[in-house]
């Protein structure tokens, strides 16, 4: 399948990932129908930093994934569905899990009953590296337990077999993409490469951080979209859980040394107690094996190992040292 010309749905089209997707979709040549959160201020998330070129093309719908009747008409006459909507914030899912439970496991049932209904050509699922817990072996494949270890993680195992199962028992031609830990221009301050970046370029010299010792496998914005394209267009993908990682490691503690390094600031980092996890929540360690995407789509980062980690770090600092866009951070607060 080529992406170009086809209708693509995008969910989740106004967040971090949603947003650069639906450009890059609409860049090469795909007819994308962006659904957006609805809300009074008839607000599109991200797409409303978009370029007018981008916006012009974008057919938008506002809506709400936990409904039903309005995501079967969103999807109608659409060949494709990227299918990113969520609810993705770890600390917030310990006090209200069954909102993660109403938009993660219920909105998925709805992308993909009524793609069985309307008879859609792929849909693209997303998960997430966290589904997989704590590593029992690194680096991690589609193989390894999942491990339900927060209400969020277990929302999203959830999810995943809900796709997983209309593929089983239906046919209905779901990919499941996996996304190890994306980072770049537009992250919300909950994750901590923005938490670090916004509070230096805000002045702290002294940081406030999470655990530093969990390790990572980062992965640039752009390689986490052009790996929902890959996969949305390989039909060997159907039926498929999918890892899109780096497939290189690194401590929380390193990353962010890293940024002050490339900031050019001496600081100092603590740790904040609300911002640590529960100790049986805490994933300890991702790092991804990528085999199976590159075998199967061709797919490969572009911002691979450390020195990829580099660039994208210094594209992620160049768009937060911009002061509208820094302006959009509470930098001296912890953001769950």
């Amino acid at each position: 399948m080529n992406l170009k010309g086809k209708k693509v749905l995008v969910t989740g089209a106004d967040g971090f990932i949603g947003s650069h997707l639906t450009e890059h979709l609409v860049r090469i040549g795909a007819d994308v129908r962006a659904f957006v959160y609805y809300n009074s201020f008839n607000s599109w998330g991200w797409l409303d930093e978009a370029g007018e070129d981008i916006k012009q093309s974008l057919d938008v719908f506002a809506g709400d994934i936990r409904d039903p009747h309005g995501v079967r008409t969103a999807m109608k006459d659409c060949d494709v569905v990227m299918h990113l909507a969520a609810l993705i914030a770890i600390p917030y899912s310990y006090h209200s899990p069954d909102t993660y439970v109403d938009t993660n496991v219920k909105g998925t049932l709805n992308v993909v009953q009524a793609a069985r209904e309307l008879g859609t050509e792929r849909v693209v699922h997303t998960s997430t590296s966290e589904v997989y817990g704590t590593a029992r072996f690194v680096p991690i494949t589609e193989a390894h337990p999942l491990q339900g270890q927060s209400p969020y993680s277990a929302s999203k195992i959830g999810a995943d077999q809900m796709a997983q199962s209309f593929f089983a028992s239906f046919g209905t031609p779901v990919a499941t993409i996996r996304p190890f830990n994306t980072y770049g221009p537009r992250q919300s301050a909950r994750a901590v490469i923005p938490t670090v970046i916004t509070q230096v370029a805000s002045g702290a010299c002294a940081i406030k951080l999470g655990a530093m010792h969990p390790t990572r496998d980062f992965n640039y914005v752009q390689d986490t979209v052009r790996g929902f394209v890959a996969v949305a267009e390989c039909d060997a993908a159907v039926g498929q859980v999918l890892n899109v990682g780096s497939n290189y490691e690194i401590t929380v503690g390193d990353t962010a040394r890293l940024i002050a390094e490339l900031m050019g600031r001496e600081v100092e980092f603590t740790s904040d107690e609300q911002r640590l996890r529960p100790a049986g929540s805490e994933v300890e360690r991702l790092w991804a094996d990528n085999t199976l995407v590159r075998e199967l789509t061709g797919w490969t980062p572009q911002y691979p190992g450390i020195e990829g980690l580099r660039r994208g770090l210094q594209e992620t600092i160049a768009w937060f040292g911009n002061p509208d866009n820094l302006r959009r951070y509470k930098a001296g607060l912890y953001n769950i």
